[in-house]
């Protein structure tokens, strides 16, 4: 097993579990897929970069991972007393040599004195990786735009670390951070980005969604195109388009939108982009769509049983106790109500509009017939609705 795959498989495993990963935050992006290194660096006790040599096993166990291995320091990324003036750090684990030529960048900590590298990146010899690091750290307390503004100018970079990382960025990124940004870029980069076949189908929710803030009411036109191209498929990534689309061109795009996810015949990913464009709009962006356009695309997805609980639980929510007809007419239906993911959201649905109305008939009405049937169901997840609606902790204030 070589270095490159030991650290950023086996060794990664470790801060994994210790780590959990940052919460997905900005709309139209994908869950990042690990911490971002600004954070791994706040973590760590020290990093360097540098080549790997002297390779050395354990005689008495040359199979196992044993031994030693120099790292001839090209970049102190973040210092330590146990690397101070040094040219070579001795790593205690043996790593055998690859046969191509990479630079790595390893991740330390100190736990008793004892030296743990915990993750390595392997990265060309040519890699820019350094240079990024220290500059991700330095717009590190800077306003949102210009830290964002970093991030954004590596997003195509060659070095897949380099770009890998630069996307976590956004992942983790709240919306007001990708808005502060936006207006400081170029549509037409944008539009290049998502036109290029090369690129990244992970990258479309966050491009699409940074020309609707960005770009013109013409732009719409060929976000437009791209959709209806039939050689492109963006099932994902297609969330954010949506929501793009819809900024760009609001009446075009909320038509377009309600199509998509009234037609049956869509694969669930592409009516669950739909949902999350209506999310998007009613948290973020409530003064480009009514309250009522909102609510009748939930409505228009309620009517697809793969997906019609979704939509439930967000009016249950919001508070949309308007549609009490419209989501507990599906309890009548047997395509709805065959599925117990279904009832499970129409009675929390129900019980949250009875709670919240004492005078809605209708919720009271289905929660004493589903008691009547079923009141350990009932109770049970009365007691689960309760907790979930509590409101959080407030922060106990500093002593």
């Amino acid at each position: 097993m070589t270095f490159r795959a030991l650290l950023p498989v086996a060794l990664i495993a470790a801060v994994f579990t210790r780590f959990a990963p940052p919460a997905h935050g900005c709309p139209g992006c994908g869950p990042p897929t690990g911490q971002t290194l600004t954070s791994e660096v706040a973590q760590a006790d020290f990093i360097l970069y540098g080549t790997l040599t002297n390779q050395k096993a354990d005689p008495k166990d040359p199979t196992s991972l044993k031994g030693t291995t120099d790292l001839k320091i090209d970049t102190v990324i973040k210092s330590h007393a146990l690397v101070k003036d040094k040219t070579v750090f001795t790593i205690p684990r043996y790593v055998p040599p690859d046969p191509k030529p990479y630079k790595y960048m390893v991740f330390f900590n100190v736990v008793n004195g004892d030296v743990d590298p915990y993750r390595g990146v392997a990265v060309g010899t040519d890699s820019k990786l350094p240079e990024y690091v220290r500059g991700a750290l330095e717009v590190k307390g800077k306003d949102n735009a210009t830290r964002m503004k970093f991030f954004f100018e590596h997003l195509e970079s060659p070095d897949l670390e380099i770009s890998g990382d630069a996307y976590n960025e956004f992942a983790v990124a709240d919306y007001k951070e990708v808005a502060d940004l936006a207006p400081k870029l170029s549509p037409a980069t944008l539009l290049k980005w998502l036109k290029d076949p090369n690129t990244r189908a992970s990258r479309y929710g966050l491009y699409g969604l940074l020309l609707g803030h960005c770009g013109k009411e013409s732009d719409a036109k060929e976000v437009r195109a791209l959709l209806d191209d039939p050689e492109r498929k963006f099932s994902s990534g297609l969330d954010g388009m949506l929501m793009g689309y819809v900024l760009l061109d609001k009446k075009n795009g909320y038509d377009y939108l309600m199509k998509l996810i009234a037609n049956r015949e869509n694969e669930f990913l592409v009516k669950h982009a739909g949902l999350k464009a209506l999310r998007f709009f009613w948290e973020y962006r409530p003064e480009v769509l009514t309250r009522k356009q909102l609510l009748d695309g939930m409505a228009a997805l309620m009517g697809d049983k793969e997906i019609s609980d979704m939509p439930m639980d967000d009016l249950r929510k919001w508070g949309a106790w308007e549609l009490t007809s419209e989501v507990l007419k599906y309890a009548k239906a047997e395509s709805h109500n065959s599925l117990p993911i279904n009832r499970r959201a129409m009675l929390k649905f129900a019980l949250a509009a009875s709670w919240a109305d004492p005078k809605n008939a209708e919720a009271a009405a289905y929660v004493a017939a589903c008691r009547k049937e079923d009141a350990e169901r009932v109770k049970l997840l009365e007691e689960l609705l309760r907790e979930e609606m509590k409101p959080a902790p407030k922060a106990e204030p500093k002593k």
